[in-house]
């Protein structure tokens, strides 16, 4: 089981606003926030649900090739939800909410590029 990942991103101040905005709507908040004073490198942003970040920003140069992070969703609604925070916070449209049957019949995502060019998803697995 995978505990927490994250991602560089070149403009730390603009990606914490797009992930704040974008992730909302799966219950996701910014959990805790590192200084490179800190941390001893880099500036870090974590966010997560119930106190416990697992999405992790750090200042830096972004990764190549950008990297793809899903989420899951419980329903689709925040599915759709989180598609419409993204595009309205500048992410880039990659694909928006729908059934993407090719993965199974009930895969229900939408995709996002976050302003650095990762292919942010959110998902749901379950029926209507």
């Amino acid at each position: 089981m995978i505990d927490h990942t994250g991602i560089f991103v070149s403009d730390f101040e603009k990606s914490k606003a797009f992930y704040q905005a974008a992730l909302a709507p799966i219950g996701y908040t910014l959990v805790m926030e590192l200084s490179a004073a800190v941390t001893g490198h880099t500036d870090v942003a974590g966010f997560g649900e119930n106190g416990k970040p697992d999405f992790w920003i750090s200042r830096g140069t972004p990764n190549q090739p950008p990297l793809h992070i899903a989420f899951r969703a419980e329903t689709r609604a925040p599915v759709q939800a989180f598609h419409a925070a993204a595009l309205a916070q500048g992410g880039r449209d990659n694909g928006g909410p729908g059934i993407r049957a090719h993965y199974h019949p009930n895969y229900y995502g939408a995709f996002v590029l976050d302003p650095d060019g990762h292919n942010i998803e959110v998902v749901c697995h379950c029926p209507a």
